[in-house]
């Protein structure tokens, strides 16, 4: 029975963020077809190291030390992007190939394109990348936006070498939604030479339930209504977003309704959004146990992204909790669900969001019906099971642990 070394650039514990919680489900999976090994990055958590434990025949936790600003420097003598040079470990490196040399790998899976740099030239092996989404393209987005233009187009630009490269070396590359492969295979220069798949994100709807948690009572005691926006508050998608709710949103909001509550709920807020915490209608929450009591109280989730790639997990937890969710085009990318029916899709235009927030919120059945429907289409379409289910094909093993050609 072949073994399968997986490889990813943190811990897949616990599964709170969204590239833990794509990666814990993919090992959950990897492990149901055979032993799996774990190289990964984490920063001394003990019970993330246990629960790791606890499922990886073996692992290695590297630990991420170096200062990015090093990291940075590396890449410009290296010529190499700085997302590569910052997930670099020799300890890793060798911790690779003693796994390859020891036990029988028979397959690869790489979770996030910098971990790519750790299959060996000549593991014979089946090799599955997961990009998830196209990275150079972010970096690019960013340059655009007038964000760090030399660094982030050199970064886009190195970054699109590394994804081909990684494409090409691949048995199949992975990517979270039909808009990213098109996407991804747009910006290779012989895309025909590469194998794109599409394995969506899931969401884990028994316990994104509202029926599993009781309202924020801070939220349930205070007047309203409550909007609320989850995520990992230092990355700049996450930032500005909020940001643009707080500036832009919000005085819309109160105009109509000046009890309106925006909450901003997620580990590490930036400087920038701690320091809107208490001016009328902004409450910074930071870290919290647990996203579901906010999301429950919610009379509605925001998710109006300006930059975004792949699926939002926070999206599809807020429709499995059966809240009204308010989005902009880009974060719907990769869910393939009807405004109206089971969200608002609006451009990012405060009047017009404004607008149909208000009339949401003065029609409560007209509210209930789009939490119901909302629910309905991620237990339709958003099971983790069912999305991971061609994972066996793709790394040559079968459910009982027989390799297989796929």
């Amino acid at each position: 029975m072949g073994h399968i070394l997986f490889l990813a650039h943190r811990v897949p514990f616990p599964p709170d963020r969204g590239d833990r919680i794509r990666s814990h489900n993919l090992l959950k999976a990897l492990a149901r077809l055979a032993p799996v090994h774990v190289g990964c990055f984490g920063e001394g958590d003990a019970a993330a190291d246990s629960a790791l434990a606890s499922m990886a025949a073996s692992h290695c936790i590297a630990p991420r030390t170096k200062p990015l600003p090093l990291a940075g420097v590396e890449a410009v003598l290296a010529g190499k992007p700085v997302s590569l040079t910052a997930f670099h470990s020799r300890t890793l490196e060798r911790w690779v190939r003693d796994t390859i040399a020891r036990h029988d790998i028979s397959a690869i899976v790489v979770f996030s394109g910098q971990m790519g740099q750790y299959v060996p030239a000549d593991f014979t092996g089946r090799v599955v990348i997961d990009l998830c989404d196209v990275d150079s393209a972010k970096f690019a987005s960013y340059a655009a936006a007038g964000e760090r233009v030399w660094l982030n187009t050199r970064e886009a630009r190195l970054l699109a070498a590394e994804e081909e490269r990684l494409g090409c070396r691949a048995d199949a590359t992975l990517l979270i939604s039909e808009a990213e492969a098109a996407l991804y295979r747009s910006r290779l220069v012989a895309p025909e030479t590469v194998n794109v798949q599409v394995i969506g994100n899931g969401i884990d709807a028994a316990f994104f339930d509202a029926a599993a948690a009781a309202p924020h009572p801070v939220m349930t005691s205070q007047p309203g209504p409550h909007f609320v926006f989850t995520g990992q508050m230092d990355y700049r998608p996450n930032e500005q977003a909020a940001l643009w709710v707080i500036e832009a949103l919000l005085p819309q909001l109160r105009a109509a309704m000046p009890d309106a509550v925006f909450h901003i709920v997620g580990r590490n807020p930036t400087a920038r959004l701690l320091a809107h915490h208490g001016s009328p209608g902004v409450h910074v929450w930071g870290e919290v146990p647990d996203v579901r009591p906010f999301i429950a109280a919610a009379d509605a989730v925001l998710a109006p992204l300006l930059i975004a790639r792949g699926v939002q997990n926070k999206v599809l937890e807020a429709m499995a909790m059966e809240r009204p969710v308010v989005l902009t085009p880009e974060a719907a990318t990769g869910i393939a669900a009807e405004d109206g029916q089971h969200w608002l899709h609006c451009p990012p235009d405060p009047k017009a969001m404004a607008a149909r927030i208000v009339a949401l919120l003065a029609d409560a059945a007209m509210s209930a019906r789009i939490g119901t429907a909302a629910r309905r289409f991620v237990l339709d379409h958003h099971g983790w099971e069912a999305m991971l289910a061609p994972l066996a094909g793709l790394v040559g093993i079968g459910a009982e642990g027989q390799r297989h050609a796929a």
